[in-house]
């Protein structure tokens, strides 16, 4: 495959397990298998935070 300008390849991206702030005027969240708690508070605004699904880039670990 040849590169062009420094172009590299693609990030593989995948569905990914997130908390989301609830909070309007923040837009804080973590990916879910890095958070400590079941019901995890925002660490920006303190808020509570809601699971939703986010298309985001693969983490190795």
């Amino acid at each position: 495959m040849a590169y062009f300008k420094g172009q590299k390849e693609p990030v593989p991206e995948v569905e990914t397990s997130v908390w989301s702030c609830t909070s309007d005027s923040c837009q804080g969240w973590m990916r879910e298998e890095f958070s400590f708690g079941e019901n995890p508070e925002c660490p920006l605004c303190h808020s509570e935070m809601e699971k939703e699904v986010r298309v985001l880039p693969v983490i190795t670990k």
